[in-house]
C-alpha cells in the first residue's frame, strides 16, 4: 500500500487563458477502488494525462506506482488477440490470461482471432483483463462502459468489485455503486476525496447542496446588503477627499479628512472581503436549469410497426452507414406503405436478431434491450430508411417528422454557429439549450472538434432538442454525459413526454424514463 499525493497542482491548456487545475492538493491510496466523476469539461481525462506525465504543470504528483491506461491504443486491429494481449501484459503467462478472460466470461478461442473481429465489448474486456495483469500497476479506466450493453456492466462491474488500484471515470450510478470503495469528485472549484459507494456520496453531496441552496437567497441578501453599504462608504470617502480642498483647509481639516478617509478605507476593505467570503460559500453549488421540449403532436396513434424483422449482416459486404447531421429532423415519406426488403449482390448474411414484431404508439417511450451485436442501432436505422440487410416488414405513418441522435460524434467540426445554420435550427435558442447544460460562453466560438466527448454528445442532444418532431430516435444519447445532464433529460423527459425510441444502457436512466421495453434477441442459428 502506497499513496498518490498531488501537492498544489496546477495547469491550464496552452491555447487557454482559463486555468482547469488551480493550486489542487490531495491524496489517495493505491489499493482504492476509486470512482471518479464531474461534469463535462471539468478535466477528468486531463487529470489521467497529467498522471501519466503527457502534460506540463506546475506543482508536484509523487507516487511510486506506474500508470496504466484504458483504452488502451491499439494500432493494427488486424493482428491476433493474444499478441495484443501479450503486448499489453508482458509479463503475464498465456495460462494466467486466460484465466483473466474467464473471469469476464470470454472464452479462450477469441485469442486466435484477428483483435478487429471481437465485438466492441469483447474488445474492452478483454483489455482491462490484461491490463490488470500487470502487478504493481495503478490503472486509469476511462468511461469503459460506452460499448458495452447492459449484461456486460454487469459483468465489468463485478469482475471491478474484486479488484483493487485503480480510477475509474464512468457517469453510470449503477456501475459505479457495483465496484468502488471511494469517491473523487470535480466539483465546479474544488476536488473532494470521499470514501463509500457512489450512492452515498452523491446523497451527502445533495444534503449539502441543500444546505447550501436554503442558504442562498439569505447570501444574496447580505451580498447585496454589503454592496450597497460599500457603495455608500466609497461616495463618503469621495465627499471627504472633497473637503480637503476647500478653501478653509487649516491643517486640522485635512488631518481629520484623512483619518475620516482612512476609516471609510478599511470599511471598504470588510465589506469587500465580506461579500466574497459569503460568495464563495456558494462555489461548488450545481445548478440544472429546466429544459424544455417541444415535440410535435401526430394525426394519428400508430407511429410505426415492425413485424417479423429480423436485420442480417453480410460477411463480404458492409450495410451502408448513415452520415449522421445530414438531415434535421428527418422526414418520412408521404405514405403509409412498407419500407422493402433489402438485399446485397453478393455474400452470405448472417441473422444477428429477430425476429421482432411491436407497434410504437404516440406517446411511447420505447427501450431497445439486448446484447452487443444484436441489431438495435441496425433497427433505429431502418427506421430512419437506411438500406440495410433484413426481412420483414417496417411501416410508419405519413409525414411523420424524426429528430435522430446517432452514436458517433466524429463528423463534428467547425463552430456551433455553423452546426446552427446547417441543420436550420435557431442559433439563440441552440446555444440557450447549451448554457443550461453547463456549457460555459467561451466554448461558442471554439472549433467543436476540439470539444470533450461529453460536450459533443451534448451539442447532439441540444440540436435534437431545438428540433419539433413527432418521433425522437436516440441511439446511446448518454454515452460521455455527466450525471447532472443524465438527470436534467430525464426531468425534461418525463415532463414533456416525446414519442421516443431509444437505445440506452444506463439502467437508472432506462428504468426511469422507458414506458415500454422491447428485447431484442439473438437470431436463431
Amino acid at each position: 500500500m502506497s499513496m498518490i499525493k498531488i501537492e498544489d497542482l496546477s495547469f491550464s491548456y496552452p491555447s487557454s487563458s482559463d486555468p482547469v487545475f488551480e493550486h489542487v492538493s490531495f491524496q489517495i491510496d493505491t489499493d482504492w477502488k476509486l470512482g471518479f466523476t464531474g461534469r463535462n469539461g471539468r478535466g477528468k481525462t486531463t487529470f489521467l494525462n497529467l498522471l501519466l506525465g503527457n502534460y506540463e504543470y506546475s506543482g508536484r504528483i509523487l507516487s511510486s506506482v506506474e500508470f496504466d491506461y484504458f483504452p488502451y491504443p491499439v494500432r493494427d486491429k488486424n493482428r491476433l488477440t493474444v499478441e495484443i494481449l501479450e503486448e499489453v501484459c508482458p509479463d503475464a503467462a498465456e495460462w494466467q490470461i486466460v484465466r483473466e478472460l474467464s473471469r469476464l466470461g470470454i472464452q479462450e478461442e477469441v485469442l486466435w482471432r484477428p483483435f478487429g473481429t471481437l465485438s466492441n465489448g469483447e474488445q474492452t474486456k478483454a483489455l482491462l483483463a490484461a491490463l490488470f495483469l500487470n502487478e504493481g500497476h495503478f490503472l486509469l479506466i476511462d468511461e469503459p462502459t460506452n460499448h458495452l450493453d447492459a449484461e456486460a456492466r454487469q459483468t465489468v462491474s463485478a469482475y471491478l468489485r474484486k479488484k483493487k488500484g485503480f480510477i475509474l471515470v464512468s457517469h453510470d450510478r449503477r456501475f459505479l455503486d457495483g465496484c468502488v470503495d471511494h469517491i473523487l469528485a470535480l466539483n465546479r472549484s474544488s476536488i473532494e476525496v470521499q470514501a463509500g459507494s457512489f450512492s452515498s456520496w452523491m446523497a451527502n453531496f445533495e444534503r449539502q447542496q441543500a444546505h447550501e441552496q436554503a442558504q442562498n437567497e439569505h447570501l444574496k441578501k447580505d451580498i447585496r446588503r454589503l454592496q450597497q453599504a460599500a457603495r455608500r462608504s466609497a461616495l463618503w470617502s469621495d465627499q471627504v477627499e472633497a473637503t480637503k480642498t476647500s478653501a478653509y483647509d487649516s491643517g486640522y481639516v485635512g488631518h481629520k479628512a484623512a483619518k475620516m478617509m482612512k476609516r471609510s478605507k478599511n470599511i471598504q476593505a470588510r465589506q469587500q472581503q465580506a461579500i466574497l467570503q459569503k460568495s464563495q460559500l456558494l462555489k461548488d453549488t450545481e445548478t440544472a436549469e429546466a429544459l424544455k421540449l417541444i415535440p410535435l403532436q401526430y394525426h394519428a396513434d400508430t407511429l410505426a410497426s415492425f413485424s417479423g424483422i429480423i436485420i442480417a449482416y453480410s460477411r463480404n459486404t458492409k450495410p451502408v452507414n448513415h452520415v449522421p447531421g445530414t438531415a434535421s429532423p428527418i422526414h418520412r415519406p408521404e405514405t403509409d406503405t412498407a419500407t422493402p426488403v433489402c438485399g446485397q449482390e453478393s455474400g452470405t448474411a448472417t441473422p444477428v436478431c429477430g425476429p421482432v414484431t411491436f407497434t410504437l404508439h404516440q406517446g411511447d417511450r420505447i427501450a431497445l434491450e439486448g446484447r452487443n451485436g444484436t441489431g438495435k442501432s441496425s433497427l433505429l436505422k431502418l427506421l430512419l430508411g437506411e438500406p440495410l440487410l433484413h426481412t420483414g416488414t417496417i411501416t410508419t405513418g405519413s409525414g411523420l417528422v424524426i429528430s435522430y441522435v446517432p452514436q458517433d460524434t466524429s463528423h463534428l467540426h467547425g463552430t456551433l454557429s455553423d452546426l446552427a445554420k446547417k441543420q436550420q435550427i435557431d442559433e439563440s435558442l441552440f446555444k440557450a439549450v447549451l448554457r443550461k447544460m453547463d456549457f460555459e460562453r467561451v466554448q461558442f466560438e471554439k472549433d467543436m472538434a476540439d470539444f470533450s466527448a461529453g460536450q459533443k454528445k451534448k451539442v447532439l442532444l441540444a440540436q435534437s432538442l431545438c428540433e419539433k418532431a413527432h418521433l425522437y430516435v436516440w441511439d446511446e444519447p448518454l454515452n460521455y454525459i455527466d450525471l447532472y445532464s443524465r438527470i436534467q433529460i430525464e426531468q425534461l423527459i418525463l415532463d414533456f413526454s416525446p414519442s421516443m425510441i431509444f437505445v440506452e444502457h444506463d439502467e437508472a436512466f432506462r428504468e426511469t424514463i422507458a414506458t415500454r421495453t422491447i428485447h431484442l434477441p439473438m437470431a436463431k442459428a
